[in-house]
């Protein structure tokens, strides 16, 4: 059980990286503009993604295709997700942005049992208690925008799903170039603050290197190897205490606070995204009578590319 153990260790800590990030894009666009942050997100990426690229060959015309498309739609999720978390807390943006894995099913299939979207009912329900701070109120422009990016992220998923299914692309160079489109757009929106980044302390060039490689390229690269070694079912689950550990960051790091709605809201929105999650599996691939189940070792792992 070494091995088992193992895959899921670095699962796990990829859910823990990834809950992390969005106090650490909170805190990093509170020293920075927006803008900048995303910019060099991305430009931190693309520079070590194109050094490392020289031992993967020439790009395929598909991997240039596909891959400029791709970094459009995700350089749309990255801007609405840091100004979203620019004006939330840092726990609501982790638990909205949460949806997108109950949302991707309903773009990618259409067709669901009525019981799935029970659990997204359940999901809604969440979010506005979440938001609802000590009262039921409108939700802020921050959980808007939060909810507009799971919203993009579950059709860039879809998208990135479709590509890959159908052409022979490889991962990394596909996000290497993913990874330079989002450099190149944010470069002349973010020009103009540049020059602020010469009073930029230590901390801060910390947490946009950490948001840019331990939460972009290695975390996609870890994904990619753990994904590999077990089943769709167990890295779900072990991936879907994302949004767990992005609330406890904003709680015990970043001194949010949580009402009793909230606490509840939390509560609903994790349970309806784990019940969206297996009632979608099961209609995903149903076993017919005297057929033998997949092994685990042999199930789809086709687990969503969300970051």
């Amino acid at each position: 059980m070494p091995h088992t153990r193992r895959t899921d260790g670095v699962l796990l800590a990829l859910a823990v990286v990834w809950g992390s990030s969005y106090l650490t894009a909170k805190t990093a666009t509170d020293a920075l503009p927006v803008l900048i942050v995303l910019f060099l997100r991305y430009a931190v990426g693309a520079v070590v993604c194109l050094v490392a690229l020289g031992r993967s060959g020439p790009l395929t015309r598909d991997e240039r295709r596909y891959g400029t498309l791709l970094g459009v739609t995700q350089a749309a999720v990255l801007v609405l997700e840091t100004f979203g978390v620019a004006h939330t807390t840092a726990g609501n943006a982790g638990l909205i942005i949460s949806l997108t894995l109950v949302l991707t099913p309903v773009l990618d299939r259409g067709r669901l049992p009525g019981r799935f979207f029970l659990a997204v009912g359940v999901c809604v329900a969440g979010v506005g208690l979440l938001v609802s701070g000590n009262g039921l109120r409108a939700p802020g422009a921050g959980d808007l925008l939060m909810l507009a990016a799971a919203v993009v992220r579950a059709g860039h998923v879809v998208l990135v799903g479709r590509v890959t299914a159908v052409r022979a692309v490889r991962p990394f160079p596909l996000t290497a170039v993913q990874t330079a489109v989002g450099a190149v757009l944010f470069l002349l929106p973010a020009a103009p603050g540049l020059p602020a980044l010469a009073r930029t302390g230590p901390v801060t060039w910390a947490e946009l290197v950490y948001l840019a490689l331990g939460c972009g390229l290695c975390a996609f690269l870890a994904q990619t190897w753990a994904v590999q070694r077990t089943s769709a079912t167990r890295a779900s689950l072990l991936l879907g205490t994302e949004p767990v550990w992005a609330l406890l960051a904003g709680v015990c790091l970043g001194g949010e606070r949580l009402t009793a709605l909230a606490v509840l809201g939390a509560a609903l929105i994790v349970t309806g995204t784990y019940w969206g999650q297996s009632v979608e599996r099961a209609q995903r691939a149903p076993v017919a009578p005297g057929v033998p189940a997949p092994s685990p070792d042999h199930a789809d792992t086709g687990v969503p590319q969300v970051r």
